[in-house]
């Protein structure tokens, strides 16, 4: 079983950027699609942004697209979100998630991270 911790929240202000890190235990890291999820107070938790099991494939919400990057390292069994020019609607907890599916709908995902704060000031 794969279990999931997220890393890298803080406070940035508008403009500014944040690399947040989720490391997995578990040796079927690899074979997951992964996700990355916020979901701010209020309001429903909504996908930011996913990989394939071996990179070559990412999507992104449109959001985020263009400022905000998803990658990872299989060896090093951890997904990454590098984000920047961070906005204040861009605050919110941000989780990752680990799928057997390219999908933005959280309901696909089987496990998900504890989460990490992002607060972003104007």
């Amino acid at each position: 079983q794969v279990q999931l911790a997220e890393s890298g929240g803080g406070l940035a202000q508008a403009g500014g950027s944040l690399r947040l890190s989720c490391a997995a235990s578990g040796r079927t890291f690899s074979t997951y699609y992964m996700g990355w999820f916020r979901q701010a107070p209020g309001k429903e938790r909504e996908f930011v942004a996913g990989i394939s099991w071996n990179g070559v494939t990412t999507n992104y919400a449109d959001s985020v697209k263009g400022r905000f990057t998803i990658s990872r390292d299989n060896a090093k069994n951890t997904v990454y979100l590098q984000m920047t020019s961070l906005k204040p609607e861009d605050t919110a907890v941000y989780y990752c998630a680990a799928g057997l599916a390219t999908s933005a709908r959280p309901s696909q995902y089987r496990l998900w991270g504890q989460g990490t704060q992002v607060t972003v000031s104007s």
